[in-house]
């Protein structure tokens, strides 16, 4: 199952038990939960619900993992030429690391897929012939 979500005019694809980091948020405690009401779509495995622009009760519920986490750092740099005048700066955002433990569509119904038929086996002439390949 998963889900499309609109958080800080950004879009994420989130699925139940994935991390991913969002804009900042100030006041926010590790442990605590956030709920996100914009979400756009919604995948159960055997149908789609899809919102004309959001589906309506349709709520993520995710976890705090890291209140406060920083971005890689962006580098400026500023040259004079032929003046010896240099600046250089930095930058590094903050982020939010969420964790999604829940996603709440009405109607909609969460069909798990069966783990023996998305995986078979490879065959014992398959695993034969890569042997010999090698």
């Amino acid at each position: 199952m998963f889900a499309i979500i609109e958080d800080g005019s950004r879009q994420y694809r989130v699925e139940p038990g994935r991390r991913f980091s969002i804009d900042y948020r100030d006041g926010s405690e590790e442990g605590g939960t956030i709920t996100f009401d914009k979400v756009m779509l919604a995948n159960g495995g055997a149908a789609s619900v899809i919102g004309q622009p959001l589906i309506e009760g349709a709520t993520v519920v995710g976890e705090i993992v890291r209140p406060e986490e920083k971005g890689e750092k962006l580098e400026i740099q500023k040259l004079r030429r032929r003046k010896n005048s240099r600046r250089h700066t930095g930058h590094r955002q903050k982020y939010t690391l969420v964790s999604i433990s829940e996603i709440n569509v009405p109607g909609l119904e969460v069909v798990e897929p069966d783990d023996e038929e998305q995986a078979p086996e490879p065959s014992a002439t398959a695993t034969e012939e890569a042997d010999a390949e090698e």
